[in-house]
């Protein structure tokens, strides 16, 4: 099996035009118990990604969305703003965030792909989100090969509404990554990549950090999270 990461990093400058490529199972977001906890980040009016809370003061993420796409520096974590649960332009609602903590593993490369394993960073709110209908996300064990997936995302095409794509399925799993054909687009860096099973709430398994091809076929990388995520709550204490 080779994967070739053909973009590195989904988060985009917000100026930057792009094209929606959601595939054909696109479907209502609404279809998702509790998607109000997803939401888009904005860094610093200049770039995009997608979060989701995993507490009600804590947005889980890609690492990658911490770095301008455009310098490769760090951005300034009191300029990043969660939106949750945007959708036609309005939020359900909207903080701003005090501390980023990026996975110690973690080391950004702005000239090449990053390290998918560990392509995950927590984002603390200025302020808990306790609205009734914004119930944070539990987290599951990693997915196996053929699983159905779901994934909710912005895109810079589709900034103001989330879309929604389910079932997409796990091709592969390589080390602590997973590979997908769920079809992301730029803004879809620190997407939630979900579980459901027998109708219950959906459960949070990954996270998108870049588009791939795997041989002819558009394939998507996502950060697996059990051992990941454990490591990052660590360090934020």
């Amino acid at each position: 099996m080779r994967i070739l990461v053909i973009a590195a990093a989904l988060c985009i400058g917000v100026g930057k035009p792009a094209t929606t490529n959601a595939g054909d199972n696109q479907q209502d977001v609404r279809a998702v118990t509790g998607w109000e906890a997803v939401g888009r980040l904005t860094m610093a009016n200049r770039a995009m990604c997608t979060g989701a809370l995993i507490a009600s003061d804590m947005v889980l993420t890609a690492a990658h969305c911490l770095y301008d796409p455009y310098t490769g520096r760090s951005v300034d974590p009191s300029k990043i703003r969660f939106e949750a649960g945007l959708a036609g332009g309005k939020a359900k609602a909207s903080r701003m965030v005090i501390r980023s903590i990026e996975h110690p593993g973690y080391h950004h490369n702005t000239n090449g792909p990053n390290n998918a394993s560990v392509d995950i960073a927590l984002l603390e709110l200025a302020s808990p989100i306790r609205e009734r209908n914004i119930q944070p996300f539990s987290t599951d064990t990693r997915p196996n090969t053929g699983d159905a997936l779901g994934v909710i995302s912005y895109t810079l095409a589709q900034r103001d509404s989330p879309l929604l794509q389910h079932p997409c399925m796990v091709l592969a799993r390589k080390g602590d990554t997973l590979v997908m054909n769920c079809e992301v687009d730029f803004g879809a860096s620190g997407a939630p990549v979900f579980a459901v099973q027998g109708g219950s709430r959906p459960r949070l398994v990954s996270v998108i950090s870049s588009k791939a091809a795997m041989g002819n076929r558009a394939v998507s990388v996502g950060t697996i999270l059990d051992r990941a995520l454990k490591v990052l709550l660590r360090r934020a204490g």
